[in-house]
């Protein structure tokens, strides 16, 4: 143990024996405790919240999407050339267009995928996510969002006509396609724009309905390990032609994650002030220390004690009395965030979050970031009274201390 280790030791200990800087001391340790708290469960909800939205996203949607307006043979290619990557576990090839949805009272515009549930199943969690009926999309069956099923004013076996973007001849004039849709199944995703805009038929009547000559223009692709998804998206760049689109799950949500991702760094950047403000406390604490010890200082400049060490023996004090507070303000945070997960402290409403109570994830990485915010600030509260007590003048601390 260092000589500056045990003087900055001694000096905290002591501090409670005055009354003044014992309260001081008390008041830094709960500042920076609350702060740190604070932190940590505002952190814990936001990456609950993260975690609840991307597991939302990938009940709807593959890891990988590879989507092109491509005739059978094209579709056919691919899924042999995508057949040798091992990262590969499994693969639904979807038909996909834009239509309008009619009932006796209202149409919407809605984004209709033709699928095979078998494959579809093996690729997303989507069949978990049925609230009302059944997948049964055969015999002109249609599934829809729960959100799309309000706006459209219809409930298990109600009947929807389905109108094609595309037109077809009959006689002399030109009409719009459409067929009608028995309605199978309600779906909720808790995923607004999926629930409030997809709607899922069989893949053979989305082939006859759409297109008869293409066998599907897009792949849904489920990898083994979520976190190849870039690494294979340039091994299937490579082998899939120029003219179609590869998206993995984080490109066709980038804007979501990035705005979640920047709503972190704000809250860090805010609750960083909270302990910057718990951290002046220290500063003041020390400058009563300093005070207090200020013949002492004297004395050990005045043996020989360089500046150097004694500066360091009140960034230590500081150091000291900031993680006593990170010490409790942890205990104190996982406590804060095991009380919201087992008990609803806080109700949501479910129809606007889709979940009834605060999620909250704690992660390893923001636990030590704190720490090192923490420190830092606390290190850099701490030069003023430090720079102080070093430049204190040996004889006239001994004469007057």
């Amino acid at each position: 143990m260092s000589f500056e280790f045990e003087i900055a030791l001694r000096y905290i200990k002591n501090s409670g024996k005055n009354l003044f800087t014992s309260i001081t001391t008390i008041i830094a340790i709960t500042g920076i405790t609350i702060s740190v708290a604070a932190i940590m469960v505002t952190l814990g909800v936001i990456n609950g919240f993260q975690s609840e939205i991307r597991q939302k996203i990938l009940d709807s949607q593959s890891h990988i999407i590879i989507y092109g307006e491509v005739y059978k043979a094209d579709i056919e290619k691919i899924e042999k050339n995508i057949e040798g990557i091992e990262e590969i576990e499994h693969i639904s090839p979807f038909i996909i267009s834009q239509a309008i949805l009619i009932t006796q009272t209202r149409s919407v515009g809605s984004i209709v995928k033709g699928i095979n549930t078998n494959d579809e199943f093996k690729v997303t969690n989507i069949e978990k996510t049925l609230k009302y009926g059944t997948w049964e999309t055969r015999n002109s069956g249609i599934i829809i969002g729960e959100e799309l099923s309000r706006n459209l004013g219809v409930y298990i076996g109600d009947d929807i006509i389905l109108v094609s973007p595309k037109f077809e001849s009959q006689s002399l004039s030109i009409i719009p396609k459409m067929r009608k849709f028995k309605v199978k199944g309600i779906i909720s995703t808790g995923y607004y724009e999926y629930d409030s805009s997809f709607a899922f038929i069989d893949i053979n009547d989305a082939r006859t309905f759409f297109n008869p000559d293409i066998k599907a223009n897009g792949i849904s692709i489920k990898l083994k390990n979520i976190d190849m998804t870039e690494d294979v998206k340039n091994k299937l760049r490579k082998l899939v032609p120029f003219y179609f689109s590869i998206k993995t799950y984080s490109d066709i949500n980038k804007n979501l994650f990035a705005a979640l991702k920047l709503e972190k760094f704000i809250m860090t950047l805010i609750l960083s002030l909270i302990i910057l403000i718990a951290t002046f406390s220290i500063s003041s604490n020390l400058f009563m220390i300093t005070i207090q010890k200020t013949k002492e200082i004297g004395i050990m400049r005045a043996i020989g004690v360089s500046q150097k060490s004694i500066k360091k023996i009140f960034l230590l004090c500081g150091i000291f009395i900031s993680s006593i507070g990170i010490f409790f303000g942890m205990i104190l945070g996982f406590i804060i965030m095991e009380v919201i997960k087992r008990y609803r402290i806080v109700e949501l409403p479910s129809d606007i979050y889709y979940i009834t109570k605060v999620p909250v994830k704690i992660v390893g990485g923001d636990i030590l970031m704190i720490i090192i915010i923490a420190t830092a600030l606390t290190i850099i509260s701490s030069i003023i009274p430090a720079n102080k007590a070093s430049k204190v003048d040996p004889q006239q601390a001994i004469r007057y201390g």
